[in-house]
């Protein structure tokens, strides 16, 4: 028979042993917790590098990446193919205008070249029709650079029709000046000047326009001088010091005609790519 103490001593024992393991239980699961939630933050960037953050793949990121640099390298080779025909098509108008409009001035005896650097064909220097190809082709190129840079697209008559007005336009006013006949060059040369502002109004009518026409007749008028000075070639009856006074007329009308052929080829041209 059990004794009446082995109860006593039992029942408090047992309830002790009991809460205890309970305990042990308690904390054993807090720790399993604890280690469950350390492991998961520290798999979390992990499984966001193996499978990339929400809305992004990181399969097509590179290559997204790649596709944009594609993308861009082939707008910059679109935008210097351009650049390259469009020079190349200036430089070949500037030689066919020097090559018409200074064989005219050479047979009016406007323009005379020393004889050892006359070309047998076109009755003019070898080197004219280079340097006015060059010329315009800066020129050309510098038009419709301007307007974007001052933010004012030129918009006046832009088709080839009008273009080509104005290149006859401008043939005919240097044809003039060598075959009109006025009683000095004072008068020839306000002719000239009111066809030439004549010729820019009609085609042209830009602040830019105006201010390049100026400056390039100014530049080239000052070379010009130049080369007359250091006995490169001369011209008969100069009344502006070794120059005709109607010269800063032609030069000035043929920037306005070349800026237009500029601004023509121009467009539809893709615009310059900018590095950020």
């Amino acid at each position: 028979m059990p004794r009446l103490d082995d109860h006593l001593w039992r029942g408090p024992c047992t309830k002790g042993t009991k809460h205890r393991s309970h305990l042990r239980a308690s904390a054993r699961g807090l720790v399993a917790k604890a280690g469950e939630m350390i492991n998961s933050s520290g798999s979390g960037p992990s499984l966001l590098a193996a499978h990339g953050a929400p809305g992004t793949d990181p399969a097509h990121g590179p290559q997204s990446a790649d596709v944009g640099g594609q993308g861009s390298s082939s707008h910059v080779n679109s935008w210097h193919h351009h650049l390259v025909q469009r020079s190349l098509v200036l430089f070949s108008v500037g030689v066919v205008l020097a090559l018409v409009l200074n064989l005219l001035q050479v047979q009016r005896n406007v323009t005379l070249f020393p004889d050892e650097v006359i070309a047998t064909i076109f009755s003019s220097a070898w080197w004219v029709p280079p340097c006015c190809g060059a010329a315009a082709a800066v020129v050309g190129l510098l038009y419709p650079c301007i307007d974007s840079r001052l933010g004012e697209p030129h918009k006046f008559k832009r088709e080839w029709a009008s273009v080509m007005r104005c290149v006859a336009v401008f043939v005919g006013i240097n044809h003039a000046s060598a075959k009109l006949d006025f009683a000095n060059n004072v008068q020839l040369s306000l002719t000239l000047a009111a066809l030439s502002l004549g010729l820019w109004w009609t085609f042209d009518r830009s602040r830019s326009g105006l201010g390049l026409g100026i400056t390039i007749a100014f530049l080239a008028t000052l070379i010009t001088q130049l080369l007359v000075y250091n006995g490169v070639y001369q011209y008969t009856s100069p009344d502006f010091l070794y120059i005709r006074s109607w010269l800063p007329c032609i030069f000035f009308s043929g920037g306005v005609t070349v800026g237009n052929i500029g601004r023509q080829l121009a467009m539809g041209v893709p615009e310059k790519p900018h590095s950020d």
